[in-house]
């Protein structure tokens, strides 16, 4: 089994000791993607603005590992609040199409950087 480390400037960098993803046996597991925007350091406003660019950052991420949002099969979203659940499917809807990958859904107390939404994904290559 060989391990293969993942990095991009088109997602935001690691803010600790991880990796933006790593590849195992032709799967991509990507850490979580907060609503950073990579060029500046900016967090955009906003739940759906939130989404968009957390979405973005993965499939930046995706793509600069060889893979799509259209191979994604399953991803997790944190959010701060569940009243932001529908925004987010309807932002979250435009990133893929065919089959949506399986998915969870968690309300979090507290995300990285006080943002409002983080995803993570696996994909195949």
């Amino acid at each position: 089994m060989e391990k293969r480390v993942i990095a991009t400037d088109k997602a935001p960098a690691a803010i600790g000791p991880y990796s933006q993803a790593i590849e195992v046996n032709g799967l991509i597991y990507t850490s979580g993607m907060i609503p950073v925007i990579p060029e500046t350091g900016e967090i955009v406003e906003g739940i759906e603005a939130q989404a968009r660019q957390a979405l973005t950052n993965v499939k930046n991420l995706l793509e600069s590992a060889g893979s799509s949002m259209d191979k994604v099969i399953k991803t997790t979203v944190f959010i701060k609040d569940m009243n932001d659940f529908a925004a987010v499917n309807a932002v979250y809807a435009t990133f893929f199409s065919g089959a949506f990958p399986s998915r969870s859904c968690v309300e979090v107390a507290r995300l990285p950087k006080d943002v409002l939404i983080e995803v993570e994904a696996v994909a195949i290559r």
